[in-house]
């Protein structure tokens, strides 16, 4: 065996020696090593984050048993319904709403909102991208700029969420638009949106609608009265189907022609809602 052969210390320039490099004694504070003064600020990092993980992990089992609860507990309010009783004149400061079955409404009713708010609700995951790319280059032409929201997403708002126009905001509605989505299905969300939707001022519910503005109840309404009750959902708190505008009789002969022009209520079987029983 050949012996190892013994390093040679590297020269610099000129041939000299270099020292071997010593390491560098860590700076102390009053006497003490500075490693150890990081040790506390490590350990005060590391308890927030695993705290704001533990929040995160909370809010998101909360919130799913809360979307989980209102798929078989009718939403007794809204925080839009707070929000608006809070902010009324004590003289019209009112609720008034009433709860039916989506079966129990008249199909014109929930036909008359698809075809006004959302034609492809029944294809689209609850956010119509089609639609918010066909508002964008309207805007971009030099239209106004127009709403883009699903059904899904309008639900999504009222039932958990407040009435405000902030980025947080929309991030959490397009989350609960998700879980909606997932956890509750086409049926069941049309069934609370007509239920909860502002009608007018503390009026919320196409039963409530009915009631207040055609002495009727949703599953008696006519096709006209659906249509002119849709026409002013964009903004029931300046319109009335009790003293309808031009616009909103116009609107209203809209709404009626989309309804045809999507079948009526085959329409509605062909989705697997207002299905005839078999004889």
């Amino acid at each position: 065996m050949c012996a190892a052969k013994p390093v040679k210390p590297a020269k610099g320039r000129g041939g000299k020696k270099l020292a071997a490099r010593r390491p560098k004694p860590v700076p102390s504070v009053g006497g003490q090593d500075a490693t150890r003064d990081t040790a506390p600020k490590q350990g005060w990092l590391r308890r927030w984050a695993k705290r704001g993980a533990l929040a995160i992990v909370a809010c998101l089992v909360l919130s799913v048993a809360w979307v989980l609860l209102y798929r078989f507990v009718n939403p007794p309010f809204t925080l839009l319904m707070v929000q608006r009783y809070l902010s009324a004149e004590p003289e019209n400061a009112r609720i008034k709403k009433a709860w039916v079955a989506l079966e129990e409404m008249a199909p014109e009713m929930v036909l008359a909102v698809l075809a006004s708010e959302d034609q492809r609700y029944f294809s689209h995951g609850g956010v119509d991208v089609k639609e918010i790319q066909k508002a964008y280059t309207e805007s971009q032409e030099g239209e106004r700029l127009r709403g883009a929201s699903t059904i899904t997403q309008q639900t999504a708002k009222n039932v958990f969420l407040w009435n405000s126009r902030s980025w947080v905001r929309k991030g959490l509605e397009v989350y609960f638009t998700g879980l909606i989505e997932v956890l509750w299905g086409k049926e069941r969300i049309l069934e609370v949106y007509l239920n909860v939707l502002e009608t007018g001022h503390g009026l919320y519910g196409v039963e409530a609608a009915g009631q207040e503005f055609f002495q009727r109840p949703a599953a008696k309404l006519s096709a006209s009265q659906c249509a002119l009750i849709a026409a002013v959902l964009p903004n029931p708190l300046d319109r009335s189907p009790a003293a309808p505008s031009a616009y909103v009789r116009e609107r209203q002969q809209w709404i009626l022609g989309q309804m045809r022009n999507l079948g009526g209520r085959k329409f509605l079987e062909e989705n697997g809602l207002f299905v005839p029983a078999r004889e």
